[in-house]
């Protein structure tokens, strides 16, 4: 507690008050030192008032500005480590040459030449241990002791220079510390590295234990992706938090920093490497043109923007409806380049508005990508579901077609690929008007891009699995065999960016994602590689329990990404051309009229009857659950209360087989899908 009492008044001085300190200090141990250097060489001790006085005089004099000349005093004293000892003796060889040379030089007569010699060894070793125990003091074992607060101990895997500057850095820390590395050259193993000592990867287990090792540290910035999977999947199950630092490009501003450390995601554990684009073939479509980016401030619309920047474009315009998302995706952009960038403040239904834009601008390109996502917001809420992603790509691609934009690319998703839900049957609709449109010609080239789930973008699982595991669970996950596609945003981005380049008319892009994630894999993975063990009926103990809560309306268990069995290659290697059926445009147009008459009418029921008939593959999970039909029936829950639960009573349980469509009324007689000519239906 003394120790305390003293430590802490200390560390509050300001930096000028600490550095006066320790000259004086330093001071002192020149007069220290200048005595015991007369005693080794006269054998006796002298009065510290007779001879050693010029000679102590004389070192303060030199040792105090050599001292701040070779940075001794920009070292923090509370952070001094075995790193103090080299720079201490750097300054006190600078300041002991010069010493021994004017002893030597004017041969005082009350100054022994020796003194010279063995003084500033002296100093040097008074210097070195005064910092390692005041460091040691306020900093070390003794100051943690005092505050009571276990440091973690880490090794690092990977001791190349990364690994290196990470120990370095992490050194200074005083809630971790590292104790050794972990690397796969055998050579290392038993020798020590910036004094910690090296060993195999296979002794982790053993370490954990034994040296109760409770994080491990990926340096391995230059890894390839298969290789750190290889790490990362060895890590599984062992009781340590991993983290990781990101990749080259990320750590090329120079050096490793301890705040450079990131908690693994789901995309270290993708098991594929990125899709790289064609540079030149993306940079030769947008160079110097106009681009419109529909729905520019989601995570997908964002980050296709940074994306369409770099290939420097004349002029990109943001269109979005939410003021906040415009405003940061304008500033971002603004702030990393110098084309010109316009936030256009406007909602895709707004034909209107559209209009104008395009009028104004005269856009080469849309890339269209305002669309909502979320399945069971969509499901609760058809009819908007309906009005943005059907009647909005409509109008959006009807005023590109009007305008002479060359280019029209949607952003597409695997859900529209045989949809259980309304929002992916709503993507399906919006890939039908678009290969209905590029079927009757025109200036206008549409194309469409499908992927899977995009991780980090709003709704994500991952980040909702991360708090989850912060808050100590349950994490929840909606049924035990439920799998998903996973791309990253700067991936998904890329991919779009690229089909707008490869596009002829008509084609549906999908990326070869490899292979599905199963979701509760993925929750296991992101318990386990934080340290933690999972609760099961045979582990009851475990730290974090995975919960299923049951499949929520509109979803299924697996997604797909073709709906038919014949993909085609492309000029990508792993970018592939669906074959997708279509339907005439003539008709289809009279039904998206209708469909846009129940929409404004607010006819939930017909409005779904003629999305099934539309989109043959549709097959509902649930019957309809819109909030406001649920609520005007008296079983929908108090939306003020609790406006988005499923509960029992609301939702009924999920069916796999659909009503069928009633038919649907176009002029004085009905459409039945099924009664149209095969050609129709299958038209490419």
């Amino acid at each position: 507690m003394p120790v305390g009492i003293v430590a802490r008044p200390l560390l509050a001085l300001p930096r000028g008050s600490k550095r006066l300190m320790a000259a004086t200090m330093d001071a002192a141990l020149c007069a220290l030192t200048v005595w015991l250097a007369y005693y080794l060489r006269l054998g006796h001790f002298v009065s510290l008032a007779g001879r050693p006085t010029l000679a102590a005089a004389l070192s303060v004099a030199l040792a105090l500005p050599a001292f701040y000349v070779t940075g001794l005093y920009r070292m923090a004293f509370r952070r001094a480590g075995t790193e103090i000892i080299p720079a201490s003796a750097l300054a006190c060889f600078a300041y002991g040459l010069c010493y021994a040379t004017i002893i030597a030089a004017y041969a005082f007569d009350n100054i022994p030449r020796t003194v010279g010699i063995i003084q500033p060894i002296l100093l040097f070793l008074a210097i070195s241990a005064t910092r390692l125990a005041v460091g040691y003091v306020l900093g070390g074992q003794m100051q943690r002791r005092i505050d009571a607060k276990p440091r973690g101990r880490m090794l690092i895997y990977g001791a190349g220079s990364s690994g290196r500057q990470l120990a370095a850095a992490m050194g200074t820390s005083r809630e971790s510390s590292v104790i050794g590395f972990l690397d796969d050259d055998q050579s290392l193993y038993g020798t020590r590295v910036n004094g910690l000592p090296v060993y195999p990867p296979h002794r982790l287990g053993e370490l954990i234990g034994t040296e109760r090792v409770s994080d491990v540290l990926l340096a391995l910035p230059s890894a390839s992706r298969q290789r750190r999977n290889e790490i990362i999947q060895g890590l599984r199950g062992l009781p340590v938090g991993v983290r990781t630092l990101p990749g080259l490009m990320d750590l090329a501003h120079g050096r490793v920093q301890a705040s450079d450390l990131r908690e693994l995601t789901i995309e270290d554990l993708l098991s594929r490497d990125p899709v790289a684009p064609h540079a030149a073939s993306v940079r030769g479509k947008i160079a110097g043109r106009t681009v419109l980016v529909t729905g520019a401030g989601g995570s997908i619309g964002s980050e296709l923007c940074r994306q369409i920047i770099a290939a420097e474009p004349a002029c990109i315009l943001l269109l979005e409806a939410n003021e906040f998302a415009l405003y940061a995706i304008h500033r971002n952009l603004t702030e990393v380049s110098d084309v010109t960038v316009v936030p256009l403040l406007g909602s895709v239904i707004d034909a209107f508005r559209i209009n104008e834009i395009m009028r104004a601008w005269s856009p080469d390109m849309v890339f269209h990508a305002a669309a909502y996502k979320h399945v069971p917001l969509v499901e609760h809420n058809p009819l908007e579901g309906i009005r943005n992603n059907i009647i909005g790509t409509r109008r959006v691609a009807q005023a590109a077609l009007h305008n002479g934009v060359r280019d029209f690319v949607l952003v597409s998703t695997d859900k529209a690929v045989r949809p259980t839900n309304i929002m992916g049957a709503t993507k399906r609709l919006a890939e039908l008007v678009l290969q209905g449109l590029a079927a009757e010609g025109g200036a206008t080239c549409f194309s469409m891009v499908r992927f899977g789930n995009v991780l980090g973008s709003s709704g994500s699982v991952v980040p909702l699995f991360r708090e989850q595991i912060r808050q100590g669970g349950p994490v929840t996950i909606t049924h035990p065999d439920i799998t998903r596609y996973f791309m990253t945003i700067p991936e998904a981005a890329q991919l779009v960016v690229q089909a707008s380049a490869m596009a002829r008319g008509g084609e549906v892009f999908v990326l070869d994602m490899g292979e599905p994630v199963r979701i509760v894999d993925l929750a296991r993975n992101m318990i386990e590689l934080c340290g933690l063990t999972v609760r099961t009926a045979d582990n009851p103990d475990g730290d974090i329990e995975i919960a299923t809560v049951g499949m929520r309306p509109g979803e299924k268990l697996y997604e797909e990404l073709l709906i038919g069995a014949d993909p085609r290659t492309t000029s990508h290697p792993r970018i592939m051309m669906a074959t997708e059926h279509h339907l005439p445009w003539p008709m289809l147009r009279q039904q998206l009229d209708v469909m846009e008459a129940h929409v404004e009418a607010g006819e939930v029921a017909a409005a779904r009857d003629l999305l099934c008939a539309l989109v043959a593959e549709f097959a509902p999970a649930s019957d309809i659950v819109d909030w406001i039909a649920l609520r005007r029936d008296g079983r929908a829950p108090n939306a003020v209360d609790d406006p988005f639960p499923v509960h029992p009573d609301a939702v009924p349980p999920p069916s796999p087989v659909r009503s069928a469509p009633t038919a649907v009324p176009i002029g004085p007689a009905p459409l039945d899908i099924a009664t149209l000519p095969v050609a129709a239906r299958l038209a490419n």
